[in-house]
């Protein structure tokens, strides 16, 4: 190799592949956790959501039948659980929600949660089931 290369391809080894122009690549994920409660259907089907809690309100006591990814936006999302502590995410978090738990979102913050909500279900399968 001529010593005047020796520089460029050195520097070019420095800069990680990913972070070389033109090359498009995720951040590290804000969530990385691990369950068997994904359901196994023939189809499933990729749902994305987005939802506004205001501040002081929740939304309806519920399970989920399929987990359900939560990334907040803006402000502060909690997640009651019965019979368990809640969860409180900022923005910038995320939290995978329990199958088959009673829950509700709140807000207990002074402005509103702005929210993705992910979920991978059966097509004919409820969103959330209301509980009683």
């Amino acid at each position: 190799m001529k010593p005047a290369l020796a520089p460029l391809l050195l520097g070019a080894l420095a800069v990680p592949a990913h972070a070389q122009q033109g090359t498009a690549r995720p951040d590290l994920p804000v969530l990385k956790e691990v369950t068997t409660e994904f359901p196994k259907d023939r189809e499933i089907e990729a749902r994305v959501l987005t939802a506004t809690v205001q501040p002081g309100t929740t939304s309806p006591w519920h399970t989920h039948s399929a987990p359900v990814v939560v990334y907040v936006l803006e402000g502060t999302f909690t997640l009651e659980l019965k019979d368990r502590e809640a969860v409180h995410r900022k923005a910038g978090e995320a939290l995978l929600e329990p199958v088959n738990v009673a829950m509700r979102a709140a807000n207990h913050g002074a402005v509103p949660a702005k929210v993705v909500i992910f979920q991978a279900s059966p097509p004919h399968a409820a969103f959330l089931d209301p509980v009683k």
